[in-house]
């Protein structure tokens, strides 16, 4: 299936996106060619019409797939679909109608300030290298609410402790850049300077490194902020993600602008930063239940 190779090709040279993303995506389509071998007794995509792709929902709704695995696989066929228009290989997707299945919202609840504080400065990080990494890879996300993949291809050209800023390469290549603060610049010297003693290196260009020299993988960064968070908090949910959503939870909660929010955290429209009002908004509720002269009465 060479549209499928290409596909991917294009997802990730073009598209940057991770092994993982790229890989998750294959896998959807395979799994759609598969129905449509068993069900219709064909398997090429490029032919396919909405009825066909109709029935494969149908049979994962019977299968007792999630609206929200659903609407996944959805998105990479779309992807499939508007890169065969790209290509002119097809005139039209037959995804052109479609509407996501509806999946209930999932409330992300954000670290506290106290959370924060207790893992910054009274967990025990281990001795040398790694430790000085661990925290420093936490102190990143925290203070410039970068994403998981932003952070593992940060390059050591991207880090100007001059100018106190660093460049981030976000989704489809758009760059950014998110200012260091003083007590972020002092830990990048320190962990530079570690990083230096390092045996080998064989990733050079990549600013973290894991002990062996080589960068750093998606499920490394995941465990890690993981591992130290279940020490300070019993939320459910502890990733790198949800330290982003805290990053611009803090912001909101401390008088930052809803604009400003959106240009540290790379979004594209306000839409997407406004899912992390709703701390904020019950934030401003509780200062306003304690500050509004009514609410004594």
């Amino acid at each position: 299936m060479n549209n499928l190779k290409a596909f991917q090709e294009y997802l990730q040279l073009e598209k940057n996106y991770s092994l993982h993303t790229v890989t998750a995506y294959g896998n959807d389509l395979l799994f759609f060619q598969e129905f449509l071998k068993n069900n219709f007794d064909q398997d090429l995509l490029e032919n396919v019409n909405y009825s066909m792709i109709r029935s494969w929902i149908v049979s994962m709704v019977d299968a007792g797939i999630s609206n929200s695995s659903i609407n996944r696989k959805i998105s990479s066929l779309k992807s499939f679909y508007k890169f065969l228009l790209k290509t002119k290989q097809i005139d039209s997707s037959p995804l052109l109608k479609h509407k996501s299945l509806k999946t209930p919202k999932k409330l992300q609840i954000p670290f506290s300030e106290n959370e924060l504080d207790r893992v910054l400065n009274n967990l025990k990080f281990p001795e040398g290298y790694e430790g000085i990494r661990d925290k420093l890879i936490i102190d990143l996300f925290y203070t410039t609410g970068i994403r998981r993949i932003e952070l593992i291809n940060l390059k050591m050209q991207n880090i100007d402790l001059h100018s106190g800023t660093l460049k981030v390469l976000g989704k489809r290549n758009k760059e950014r850049i998110v200012p260091i603060i003083p007590i972020l610049a002092s830990q990048i010297k320190l962990y530079l300077s570690e990083r230096a003693q390092l045996e080998s290196i064989k990733d050079s260009d990549y600013f973290f490194l894991l002990l062996k020299g080589v960068k750093l993988n998606d499920s490394f960064v995941y465990r890690l902020i993981n591992h130290y968070f279940s020490n300070v908090s019993e939320k459910v949910k502890k990733s790198p993600h949800i330290l982003r959503h805290t990053f611009a939870t803090h912001l909101l909660n401390n008088g930052a602008d809803l604009n400003s929010v959106k240009e540290l955290l790379g979004h594209a429209s306000l839409a997407s930063t406004q899912v992390y009002t709703h701390s904020s908004l019950s934030e401003l509720k509780k200062i306003y239940g304690q500050a509004h002269p009514r609410n004594k009465k």
